[in-house]
């Protein structure tokens, strides 16, 4: 029995000792360098729910539709990664070797689908007919008929008859009666007629107006172009009239507040570059975009000044300052085709619209805010009126004319004006570059002014003195 267990112990020691020189020998062996089982310049698909390199996201659904190019294989930072470009636009991505499909022939190419671009109609100009001459008929001369002078019949003179000498008679002496002193009866004075002349005073008017039209928010803008909007504003005025029957116009002063609404806004393109200095070197980033479109409302008060002249036959023009508050200043803004592209000069490697160099996310596209540096300051507008007023049997009129403002002054001057609308901050230690999307007004507009021009509709209620 005890040579049983010796031989099985002595047994049990060889193997140990011979898996214990095996797992030695395979230590010892050297790293390799991973083995890619494509080559640059290979076509590739990317297999269904692939996932990122490094970061583990997942790829948008068209990108596995799309033929890929193998561009670079392996870094030194990353030395399992595999750059693909789309081979549309330069988009690349960063993925595992083992997100690989098939390979596909040379002779594939992406197929690349135009926008068509709808043929132009250009307007039809109906034919000039110019308005026929009419033929001059000159006037006829009458003929001119002498007058006939008339034949003179001589006065015929008549017989001279001495006149009767009456016979006199002589005058009896009346009865001296005494003449009575007549009650003195005082003249009555006509009352003169006073001239229809109204107290210097004048007369007071209260005004309900309602006016609307187009308006401008933008004063100038450094890149792009402003986009005409419109405005709605409803008016509550007080004016006094200084008046004389003599004189043919009302001179006035009028004072009030007005309310309302105005929009408008700005397009431009984004393109600009820049570098920005890591600790793992420099990064040369270039961002572009499409179009940036940015519309731009207030709410605004406002408080006219303005002096005021009524003709008698209708026509009124008003003209003076206006102060104009904006209380509440919201913007829209939409990007379209958004691209950060990042360099790295050291490694000679551009990286497209990634998360850790940059990436501008879907809910980034269309953003929206309120600008502050706008809100509650003052601008003073010079305001102009134009119109005709109907007046009814009750003394009340109803007046209908044109208007325009336009600031002369505004409190917005852009400081940071012409910066980049996407701020990029380079990768951290988290690896995700942050990307901030900025206003386009903030950016390209210098200043902020306000104009606009309309038709505004007015009821007055006149009260006159006594």
């Amino acid at each position: 029995m005890k040579t049983i267990k010796s031989i099985l112990i002595a047994t049990t020691l060889i193997c140990a000792s011979v898996v214990s020189t095996l797992s030695a020998q395979q230590d010892a062996q050297p790293q390799t360098q991973p083995t890619f089982n494509v080559a640059i310049g290979d076509s590739v698909m990317i297999k269904r729910d692939c996932e990122r390199y490094l970061t583990g996201e997942r790829m948008s659904l068209w990108v596995y539709d799309v033929v890929h190019i193998v561009k670079q294989l392996g870094t030194k930072r990353f030395p399992e990664g595999v750059m693909l470009d789309n081979g549309n636009g330069g988009i690349l991505s960063w993925v595992c070797q083992e997100c690989f499909g098939p390979l596909v022939p040379k002779t594939v190419v992406p197929a690349e689908q135009p926008t068509e671009t709808p043929a132009p109609k250009p307007a039809e100009q109906p034919a000039e007919q110019p308005a026929p001459e009419p033929v001059k008929q000159p006037a006829t001369a009458p003929v001119e008929t002498p007058v006939e002078t008339p034949a003179e019949t001589p006065v015929e003179t008549p017989a001279e008859q001495p006149a009767e000498t009456p016979v006199e008679t002589p005058a009896e002496t009346p009865v001296e009666t005494p003449a009575e002193t007549p009650v003195e009866a005082p003249v009555e004075t006509p009352a003169e007629t006073p001239a229809q002349e109204p107290a210097k005073s004048g007369y007071d008017r209260f005004t309900i107006g309602v006016r609307g039209g187009a308006a401008s928010l933008l004063h100038s803008v450094v890149r792009g172009e402003w986009i005409c909007g419109g405005d709605a504003l409803l008016d509550l005025q007080y004016a006094h009239y200084w008046t004389k029957e003599n004189r043919p116009v009302d001179l006035g002063i009028i004072v009030g507040l007005g309310v309302g609404y105005a929009q408008s806004g700005m397009k431009a393109a984004v393109d600009t570059s820049y570098t920005v200095s890591t600790s793992d070197g420099d990064i040369d980033y270039t961002l572009k975009a499409d179009e940036v479109k940015e519309n731009d409302s207030q709410i605004q008060l406002e408080v006219p000044l303005m002096f005021s002249l009524i003709h008698n036959n209708g026509l009124f023009f008003n003209i003076g300052p206006k102060f104009m508050i904006p209380v509440y200043t919201p913007y829209k803004q939409n990007i379209k085709n958004p691209d950060i592209n990042a360099y790295f000069p050291t490694e000679g490697v551009n990286v497209s619209n990634e998360v850790i160099t940059g990436l501008v996310q879907d809910n980034q596209l269309n953003t929206k805010g309120t600008d502050n540096g706008t809100q509650f300051k003052i601008n003073v507008m010079l305001t102009a009126e134009i119109g005709y007023e109907w007046k009814f049997q009750n003394g009340h009129s109803l007046g209908l004319g044109a208007y325009a403002n336009y600031s002369v002054f505004n409190s917005f001057k852009n400081q940071g004006v012409n910066k980049s609308l996407m701020d990029v901050t380079p990768p951290s230690s988290t690896g995700i570059a942050n990307v901030d999307i900025l206003s386009a007004t903030s950016t390209y507009a210098e200043k902020l002014g306000y104009f606009d021009a309309g038709i505004k509709l007015a009821y007055h209620f006149n009260f006159y003195k006594k």
